[in-house]
């Protein structure tokens, strides 16, 4: 599973992509998860399964749902709740959900 995080810089999402990368681990998940500016979701969607953006970009939704959905590729705002508190295993699980029902 390939899942990419678009936030506004990458700060406190990088902290959020390695709890999800340790629970991935022990749940004996195969995740490849990493983040990056929204800027860049353009040229970053090819071969991805899931697609999350950071609580702090959420309004850019419409945007991202016009580059993703042609690619077959689900797309919906982290959870800020989840967000803020790092929660790498709700934020994976929320992610599986997503490309379950795509």
């Amino acid at each position: 599973m390939v899942i990419r995080l678009f936030c506004a810089a990458g700060m406190s999402t990088s902290v959020l992509v390695k709890k999800m990368q340790e629970a991935a681990k022990e749940k004996g998940k195969d995740a490849d998860i990493a983040a990056f500016p929204i800027s860049e979701m353009e040229r970053l969607t090819d071969g991805i399964d899931v697609a999350l953006l950071g609580p702090q970009v959420g309004f850019e939704l419409g945007r991202a749902k016009q580059i993703c959905d042609p690619k077959g590729i689900p797309v919906d705002v982290i959870p800020m709740q989840d967000y803020g508190m790092c929660n790498g295993m709700n934020v994976l699980k929320f992610a599986y959900k997503l490309a379950k029902n795509k």
